[in-house]
């Protein structure tokens, strides 16, 4: 589904990203870990356009995606959910949700009942202001805007930062309920070991801007935990 051949990303003169290679099956829900400052966000950002490569190849259901602009990657079926949520604070929680519908490929103009089914606070919020919210009523909302456009595939840029314990536990279940009954292919950056182990399939660890191991997530052994995951 997903195909990153010997991708380069430079920040000016540094380079963060190495001829990274990164393969993401349909209907997989993959956990990408590693300590901070290894390239994790940048490279989430260089998958959906956000910041330029400096060569290799973005490969989307066969098709070249790093020859397409930001905007192709909803459309596509792509939706992304930031690290910081990046709600719109003045607009509703409607107005938010609504955002998202002209990337809908049936170009339907109602929110999706799905969304409240998977976050019932959102429909009892439906008329107060983004920026009112909770952190992690503004985290289920920036999910559910993500899962308007109807994606192939959703992603997450480290979902519980900041988030209370309860809320955690609740976007670890409709993570699980998207990917085994929905089959939508999930991934995520996580921190938190144990909630990398209870909702991801499979793992991917990055260390100095590379992919340095990849399996199932019940082979992430106490040996690669110390060796690229250990503070």
């Amino acid at each position: 589904m997903i195909h990153l051949n010997d991708l380069n990303q430079h920040y000016g003169g540094t380079q963060i990203l190495w001829d990274l290679n990164l393969d993401i099956d349909a209907g997989s829900c993959t956990c990408i870990m590693g300590r901070n400052g290894v390239g994790k966000t940048t490279l989430l950002k260089t998958l959906m356009g956000l910041l330029p490569i400096s060569s290799g190849e973005i490969q989307f259901n066969g098709e070249a995606l790093h020859k397409r602009t930001a905007e192709y990657r909803a459309p596509a079926g792509i939706g992304y959910v930031p690290q910081g949520r990046d709600i719109f604070p003045l607009l509703t929680v409607e107005e938010n949700l609504k955002l998202g519908l002209p990337a809908r490929g049936d170009k339907s103009k109602k929110i999706p009942e799905r969304i409240f089914e998977l976050f019932p606070v959102l429909a009892d919020m439906l008329h107060r202001r983004g920026g009112d919210l909770s952190g992690g009523q503004q985290q289920q909302l920036a999910i559910g805007r993500a899962l308007v456009i109807n994606p192939k595939v959703l992603i997450l840029d480290e979902p519980n930062e900041g988030i209370q314990p309860n809320i955690v536990r609740q976007i670890g279940d409709v993570i699980l309920k998207l990917n085994e009954e929905d089959g939508l292919t999930v991934i995520l950056i996580e921190q938190k070991l144990g909630f990398a182990r209870r909702v991801g399939k499979e793992f991917r660890l990055m260390e100095k801007g590379r992919i340095v191991a990849a399996d199932k997530m019940d082979n992430l052994n106490d040996e690669l935990i110390r060796q690229y995951l250990a503070v």
